[in-house]
C-alpha cells in the first residue's frame, strides 16, 4: 500500500460520505491545510491522527503507517538545460530519495532551510583533475502539525 493508494481510497470515501476538508479537520483536530496535506499524501501524521484518519474513512488498519511515513513530495516539472546547472539537477535526481533518506533517519521529518543556509563552492586540488566542493549547510526545520 502506497500514499497514492490512500489518497485514492480517502477521496473515495470523503465522495461516499459527503465530507468536506473543514469537516475533516474538524473531527482529527487540525487544520483544513495541513489535513488536506496528509490525504494527498504530502505530509506525514502523527499514529493518533493517522488512526483517526483510517477510522474516519474506514481504511484498512495497515494504512495508518503509510499516512505515519515520510513522504516523497514531488511535482512535474521543466528539467534545466544549461550544463552546470542540469548536473546539480541530475545528482539531486540520482541522490535526492538517499539524501531525504538519511536527514529523516538523522533528524526527523523536516527539511534543511534555504532561507537559514549557508552555501560554499571550493576548488579542490586533484591530480586526477580538480574537483568541485560544494558545501550546503542549512538549518533543519522540523515539519509542525496545526
Amino acid at each position: 500500500m502506497k500514499k497514492a493508494d490512500i489518497k485514492e481510497m480517502i477521496l473515495d470515501a470523503k465522495k461516499a460520505k459527503g465530507l468536506g476538508w473543514e469537516e475533516i479537520a474538524s473531527k482529527i483536530g487540525m487544520s483544513p491545510v495541513w489535513t488536506t496535506s496528509v490525504c494527498f499524501g504530502m505530509n506525514s501524521a502523527p499514529k493518533d491522527k493517522a488512526d483517526m484518519l483510517v477510522a474516519l474513512f474506514d481504511l484498512p488498519p495497515e494504512a495508518s503507517a503509510v499516512i505515519q511515513e515520510s513522504p516523497m513530495k514531488i511535482w512535474d516539472q521543466a528539467v534545466p538545460t544549461d550544463p552546470a546547472i542540469y548536473r546539480l539537477y541530475e545528482i539531486v535526481g540520482v541522490y535526492g530519495e538517499t539524501i531525504k533518506e538519511i536527514i529523516h533517519e538523522k533528524f526527523g521529518d523536516g527539511i534543511m532551510s534555504a532561507i537559514d543556509y549557508e552555501m560554499y563552492i571550493e576548488r579542490k586540488e586533484d591530480p586526477k583533475g580538480d574537483r568541485v566542493v560544494i558545501t550546503l549547510d542549512g538549518k533543519f526545520l522540523k515539519y509542525r502539525a496545526w
